[in-house]
């Protein structure tokens, strides 16, 4: 008798709750990652590697993420897009294709950077690595007697600041691959910054300058139809595109030991983006990379593919920003 009384209580009980809760406001839950499109931010002007890279990621994001818009963002050497998706809301929504000069060299060229580079941001993943190569005029080489990578560092000791090298700018990747060698070879060599890296191509070509660190999707036309000499590539590995030009690491002997520069990107969230959203975009980033498209799309810009986990990808800037660090203090390069 207890034990039926005791059943028609809890069922009185169970009933009172299931009417209590029908009374309730039902809470919405979250729609599925993403239910809108996504916007990706390129800092820098349309026509760029980094803008061909991103409308080309666009398209073959449409499968797994829909439709991603890609949005122009220039001014301040790339800090003024970095900054605006650095303050948007740590959704998914919103991202940028970062770069060495955003996240790397601008936070000690700039006395005052609107952002953090790393706590303001969630990395996702590195997309692509493209080599900057030293290049001269072959004339120029051949008037100076230089051939290879070890006659520039003994030309440059025996004659100190005789020497010159173009870049597009101060703080661009080429003045850093210069700086880079003359500290690591402990050589004096003139920088001769340039508005750009294309007036600064024709001013070496034209025998203005002396050599110069160009990147290598721009300088690779011009060193196939035989108007400059490519000496080295600027990265820990040799070019797929240019197999037969060494590392300046092979070439310059002890003297550029471990000699790694090149103009990297890659996309970042917000910070407090959530790690289900991360690991998502990571995903669907990886195999857009790995289609044949977005590889040949690459490979024409003579970019290297370089898809990381999220984790490899924040160690890697981290490691970037602390070399950089002591490249432009070498430098004496500031923006400001």
């Amino acid at each position: 008798m207890a034990t039926r009384r005791h059943l028609c209580q809890s069922s009185l009980a169970l009933a009172a709750s299931i009417l209590a809760l029908g009374s309730a406001p039902v809470l919405a839950q979250s729609p599925q990652y993403p239910s809108k499109p996504i916007r990706l931010v390129v800092p820098y002007p349309p026509g760029g590697p980094l803008d061909i890279a991103a409308r080309t990621l666009a398209e073959r994001l449409k499968d797994t993420l829909g439709t991603v818009v890609v949005e122009n963002r220039a001014g301040a050497g790339g800090n003024i897009g970095v900054d605006y998706v650095a303050k948007q809301p740590a959704d998914g929504y919103t991202l940028v294709i970062g770069a060495v000069a955003t996240h790397a060299i601008n936070p000690w060229l700039f006395s005052k950077l609107p952002y953090d580079p790393i706590k303001d941001f969630a990395p996702i993943t590195l997309i692509a690595h493209v080599p900057n190569v030293l290049v001269m005029a072959p004339d120029t080489a051949a008037r100076l007697g230089i051939d290879s990578v070890a006659d520039l560092i003994a030309y440059a000791r025996k004659h100190p600041a005789k020497l010159n090298y173009a870049s597009g700018g101060n703080g661009s990747g080429g003045h850093m691959s210069g700086e880079l060698l003359k500290s690591m070879a402990k050589v004096s060599i003139v920088h001769i910054p340039y508005a750009g890296a294309a007036p600064a191509q024709m001013g070496l070509i034209a025998g203005q300058t002396d050599l110069m660190f160009d990147n290598l999707a721009s300088a690779a036309p011009q060193i196939r139809a035989g108007k400059l000499k490519a000496f080295a590539v600027t990265t820990a590995q040799r070019a797929a595109s240019f197999a037969d030009v060494p590392t300046l690491a092979q070439a310059g002997g002890k003297d550029l030991a471990g000699f790694d520069v090149s103009t990297w990107f890659g996309v970042f969230a917000p910070a407090g983006t959530p790690p289900a959203v991360v690991s998502q975009l990571n995903a669907a980033l990886g195999s857009a990379l790995a289609t044949p498209q977005m590889r040949e799309r690459l490979s024409r810009m003579g970019a290297e593919p370089a898809a990381t986990t999220p984790e490899a990808f924040a160690a890697f800037v981290r490691a970037e920003l602390a070399k950089y660090q002591q490249v432009v203090k070498f430098s004496g390069a500031r923006v400001d």
